[in-house]
């Protein structure tokens, strides 16, 4: 197909999915706005919808709270009742700082809009709708990521944690197994619910219901604290500091410095974080044992030992030193030539790989713009080349789909990839990669 037809297909897609002022990643399976995902939608929008791109970031942060989170989901409609959970089950209004409107979760996610704003900036030109809105929204997501330093950094590090899978936007990662079976759940500990996923995408490609009782375990939680962090490190039995929110802090930390250079805007406060948290995540999070970073357990103390695309993403960031990201690169280079697309999104060698099922295993596409850029940064420019290739030839042939199957022998009998459809950053990544951003 045309590398024009297909930019016709995914501007379509980002138009059925828009929402008089949002996106949505999908309908049905994820009906509302999600946190990282419109950040990657406006990534994609910028490219030909300045004013869009606008809006949707404007739209995601009418639900900043006052403690500067800005929530994973926000519920724009109380009439859709296809996803669970939903805004009446997380009660976000336990926390007197969450706005009434929009309803919204009680948590957040990977916090890339710091880079995402840098973005739209340099993508239009530094177009005077952006220039404006830029100066406008920085405070904003300066606040936010102040959020991450006061709420959820207990021991000072400039690093934070997160306490609910879900944050880390890889929900159902194997990373998070040991960590959640701590969890014991005791009659009475969770309410009844009904799932609303399994009955609309396939059941062997969604988290499992024990998984997804310890998921609304830790909701529990958050609602218990009024989603306030310092009470909930003290209890959870689920503590993590991931390796790659903590790094796409740091990147996105890097890009508002930036913006705030090109707008003549106060960063001495981002560049302290900088500063400080570049430091301590180099000797927290780098495994030689894994050639790979690799996230941080609180309760155990020690690093999860499990290689995953996350551990990948520092090199967007600029963590690593040119011996890691040799080491990294060589990793994606054996899969290449091993049989496998890029860039699988869990150890394709550990006993837990699945290739089908979400987070287990599977490529997403945005996760590898951001490994290509971070392989570019390095200079390891043919390597990012079959990233992108591998991204294109998936969503061309297979869908745009929200995730994809990473064994080319599997592939080759599959009809279309995996979980929702007509995937909004799915689109907008293949825009990006279209359009050489």
């Amino acid at each position: 197909m045309l590398k024009e037809q297909l930019i016709v297909r995914a501007k379509t897609i980002l138009e059925q999915n828009w929402k008089n002022g949002f996106t949505i990643p999908t309908s049905r399976l994820y009906p509302f706005q999600w946190n990282w995902d419109s950040g990657f939608v406006a990534m994609g929008l910028i490219h030909y919808d300045v004013s869009k791109a606008i809006q949707e970031i404007q739209s995601l942060f009418s639900g900043q709270w006052e403690n500067g989170m800005v929530p994973h989901i926000l519920f724009h409609s109380e009439k859709e009742t296809t996803y669970f959970p939903n805004f009446d089950f997380w009660q976000s209004s336990v926390n007197k700082g969450a706005p009434d409107m929009p309803k919204s979760s009680g948590i957040t996610q990977p916090p890339v809009m710091g880079f995402v704003l840098e973005n739209l900036l340099k993508v239009s030109g530094m177009h005077p709708d952006v220039v404006d809105f830029a100066k406008a929204i920085y405070p904003k997501v300066v606040k936010y990521h102040r959020y991450f330093y006061e709420y959820r950094d207990p021991h000072k590090e400039k690093l934070f944690f997160m306490y609910h899978p879900w944050e880390s936007g890889r929900d159902n990662s194997p990373l998070w197994d040991e960590s959640l079976n701590r969890i014991e759940i005791k009659q009475g500990d969770i309410p009844a619910y009904q799932r609303r996923d399994t009955s609309i995408a396939d059941a062997s490609e969604r988290p499992t219901q024990d998984q997804y009782d310890r998921y609304v375990y830790l909701l529990q939680l958050g609602k218990k604290y009024q989603y306030d962090g310092p009470e909930i490190a003290e209890e959870s039995p689920f503590l993590i500091q991931d390796s790659m929110m903590n790094a796409l802090l740091i990147k996105s930390n890097k890009s508002l410095s930036s913006v705030g250079q090109m707008l003549d805007l106060d960063h001495g406060e981002i560049d302290e974080w900088i500063q400080e948290s570049e430091k301590n995540y180099r000797q927290k999070f780098w495994s030689d044992q894994l050639s790979s970073f690799a996230s941080y357990d609180l309760r155990s103390q020690e690093q999860i030992p499990m290689k995953e695309v996350g551990g990948l993403i520092p090199l967007y960031a600029g963590l690593a030193t040119e011996n890691q990201a040799d080491q990294m690169a060589s990793y994606l280079s054996d899969l290449h030539q091993n049989g496998y697309f890029l860039c699988p999104s869990f150890d394709v060698h550990h006993p837990r790989f699945d290739s089908k099922r979400y987070w287990r295993g599977p490529i997403w596409p945005h996760m590898n713009w951001m490994v290509a850029h971070g392989m570019v940064a390095y200079g390891k420019h043919e390597l990012a080349k079959v990233i992108r290739e591998d991204t294109v030839h998936l969503i061309e042939n297979f869908g745009f789909f929200e995730y994809y199957e990473a064994q080319k022998d599997i592939a080759e009998s599959n009809a279309h990839g995996y979980g929702g459809n007509h995937f909004s950053w799915t689109a907008s990544t293949l825009i990006n990669i279209l359009k050489n951003n």
